[in-house]
């Protein structure tokens, strides 16, 4: 117990020292216009620079991410189906899918899934 708390200190205090010091040396020099400005082959840039980003792109990432994630959590069920009580696995796994269900209705209810509009 005792070495535990050792331990979670001096891990504290070393990463504590670690964000000080990357605090310390990565400080930016006061940045000029002419710097932060876009650089075409010496001309000014025509156009902006940032073009602007589709928000569907990013809800269907997060999408893939979060049934990604789901897809991970349900395929260690399967070994542990022999290991368990067969009544407590149906349970779990049957409420864990029905809740992936009930989420992919509401995302669809929503409109998320919709592409064109």
């Amino acid at each position: 117990m005792n070495s535990t708390v050792i331990m979670m200190t001096v891990t504290m205090i070393i990463t504590n020292m670690m964000m000080i010091l990357n605090l310390i040396l990565s400080k930016k020099t006061i940045s000029d216009r002419e710097k932060s400005s876009p650089f075409e082959c010496g001309f000014d840039p025509t156009s902006s620079s940032r073009v602007p980003f589709s928000l569907k792109f990013f809800l269907i990432a997060v999408i893939f991410l979060i049934f990604d994630i789901e897809i991970a959590l349900l395929l260690p069920s399967m070994p542990t189906m022999y290991l368990s009580n067969m009544n407590q696995w149906m349970l779990t796994s049957t409420l864990f899918i029905m809740m992936l269900i009930i989420g992919l209705y509401h995302e669809w209810n929503q409109g998320a899934l919709n592409w064109v509009k």
